[in-house]
C-alpha cells in the first residue's frame, strides 16, 4: 500500500472515528446527565436512540445519492451538518440548563442525519478503492478506527465533562471540520463510479444482489446489527453500575470502560489481516463471535468481583471484533461499485438501529432483572449464530472484485 493509499485511509479512518465518539462519549456521562437535565435512565437513552434512528432512516436515501452524485459530495456535507448539531446541542446545554433536553433530542437528530452520510458511505468509497486482496485489511483498519474512538471516547468524554458535560456536544462541531477537509484534500474518488441510473434501474439492481445473495447477506446484516445491539446494550448498563455498584465515576470510569474496547479494537485489526490472508473463513469467524458473546452474557449476572467482572466482559470485547471487520468485507464485497453505497448504507442503516435499540431494551429488561438482561442477549447471539453457521455462504459473496456482479449489472443496462 502506497504513501497515497495510506493517507486517504487515515482520512477514511477519522470518519468512524468521529462517528463513533457521537454515541460513545456520552454513554459514560449518562449520570451527570441525567442529574443536570433531571431525566431517568430510559430518557437518557434516547439521546442514542434518536440520533441511531435518524441515521437509520436517512441511510438508504443518502446511499442512493452517493452512488448517483458521488461518496466525497454526501460525506463532506454529512460530516458539516454533523458538526451542526453538536453545536446546537452544545448551546442549549450551555444556556437552557434543565430545558434544554427537547432541544438537545432535535440536534441528536440533526446529528443522526450527519451520521447517516458519513461512515457508511466511507465504508463503500473504501470498496471501491482497494481490491479484494486489500479490502479486508483496510476494513480491518477502519473498524479499529471505531474500535479506537470506542476506547478513547470514554476517557475523552470524562476529561471533558470535567470542565462541562455541555462541552462533549461542542467537540463534535470542533473535530467535523478538520475530518471534512481531509477528506476533500486527500482523497481521490475514482471517476468512473458515478451512474445515472434512474431510481427503478438502480433499485431493480440492488433487488437483483439480494435475488442472487439474499439469505447470506441479510444474515450478515444480521450479524452487525446484534452485536452492536448486544455491545451497547452492556455499555450502557455497565456506565451506570460502575458509579451505582462499585462507585467508579469521571476519568476512572472512562478509563475501566476503554478496557473491554480496547480489546475489541485490536481483535478488529488481527481479524482484518487474517481474513485477508487467508480469504475464508468468515462465517466461522462471524458465528464464533457471537457465541463468544453470549456466553459472556450468560456469565455476568452470576459475577460481583469488579476485576473479574471487567475481565469477562473484555472477552466480549474480543467476540465483537470477530464479527465486524467480518461484515464489514462481506457486505462491501456483496456489490458492484455502482450499487456498493446502497448496500453499505443498508449495513449502516442495521447497525445504527442496533446500537439505537441497545441501551433502551437492556434497560427496560434490567426492570424485570438482571438476569432477564443478560439472558435475553445471550439468547439473541445464540439464535444469530445459529442461523449463521447453518445458512450462510460466503462464497456466494466474496468474489475476485465481484466480477460476476459486475457482470451480472452490465447485463442488467443492455
Amino acid at each position: 500500500m502506497d504513501k497515497k493509499y495510506k493517507k486517504m485511509l487515515t482520512a477514511f479512518a477519522a470518519v468512524p472515528f468521529l462517528m463513533v465518539l457521537g454515541n460513545s462519549m456520552l454513554i459514560p456521562e449518562f449520570p451527570k446527565i441525567k442529574s443536570a437535565l433531571d431525566i431517568n435512565q430510559f430518557q437518557v437513552g434516547l439521546l442514542i436512540t434518536l440520533f441511531s434512528a435518524s441515521a437509520g432512516v436517512a441511510i438508504p436515501f443518502l446511499g442512493y445519492l452517493s452512488d448517483r452524485i458521488g461518496r466525497k459530495k454526501i460525506i463532506i456535507p454529512s460530516l458539516l451538518l454533523y458538526g451542526l448539531g453538536g453545536l446546537i446541542a452544545g448551546l442549549a446545554a450551555a444556556f437552557l440548563d434543565e430545558n434544554a433536553y427537547k432541544v438537545i433530542l432535535v440536534s441528536r437528530v440533526i446529528q443522526g442525519i450527519g451520521g447517516a452520510g458519513t461512515a457508511p458511505i466511507v465504508m463503500a468509497l473504501v470498496g471501491d478503492i482497494f481490491t479484494s486482496n486489500q479490502r479486508s485489511e483496510a476494513l480491518g483498519i477502519i473498524e479499529s478506527a471505531n474500535g479506537l474512538g470506542k476506547i478513547l471516547s470514554p476517557i475523552l468524554g470524562a476529561t471533558i465533562a470535567l470542565v462541562s458535560w455541555s462541552a462533549l456536544f461542542f467537540s463534535y462541531a470542533f473535530l467535523s471540520i478538520p475530518i471534512a477537509a481531509s477528506i476533500w484534500f486527500l482523497v481521490e474518488e475514482p471517476s468512473d463510479n458515478i451512474q445515472k441510473q434512474s431510481i427503478g434501474e438502480y433499485l431493480n439492481n440492488i433487488k437483483q444482489i439480494f435475488k442472487k445473495r439474499g439469505v447470506s447477506l441479510s444474515l450478515s446484516l444480521l450479524g452487525g446489527m446484534i452485536v452492536l445491539f448486544l455491545l451497547f446494550g452492556v455499555l450502557s448498563y455497565l456506565s451506570d453500575i460502575l458509579e451505582t455498584r462499585y462507585d467508579i465515576k469521571g476519568l476512572t470510569k472512562g478509563l475501566v470502560i476503554a478496557i473491554p474496547i480496547t480489546f475489541m479494537s485490536t481483535t478488529s485489526y488481527l481479524t482484518g489481516l487474517y481474513l485477508k490472508k487467508k480469504g475464508r473463513y468468515f462465517k466461522h469467524a462471524l458465528a464464533l463471535g457471537l457465541i463468544i458473546n453470549a456466553i459472556i452474557l450468560s456469565l455476568l449476572p452470576f459475577i460481583r468481583n469488579i476485576y473479574l467482572y471487567m475481565g469477562t466482559i473484555s472477552i466480549l470485547g474480543i467476540g465483537s471484533g470477530l464479527i465486524l471487520p467480518t461484515v464489514n468485507t462481506l457486505v462491501t464485497s456483496s456489490a458492484p461499485s455502482e450499487q456498493r453505497g446502497g448496500i453499505t448504507s443498508l449495513y449502516g442503516s442495521v447497525r445504527f438501529i442496533g446500537v439505537a435499540f441497545g441501551p433502551p431494551t437492556f434497560s427496560l429488561l434490567n426492570r424485570i432483572s438482571e438476569k432477564a438482561m443478560f439472558f435475553g442477549g445471550a439468547s439473541i447471539g445464540v439464535l444469530g449464530s445459529i442461523l449463521i453457521f447453518m445458512f450462510l455462504d460466503e462464497s456466494k459473496i466474496i468474489t475476485d472484485d465481484n466480477s460476476d456482479s459486475d457482470s451480472d449489472n452490465s447485463s442488467s443496462k443492455n
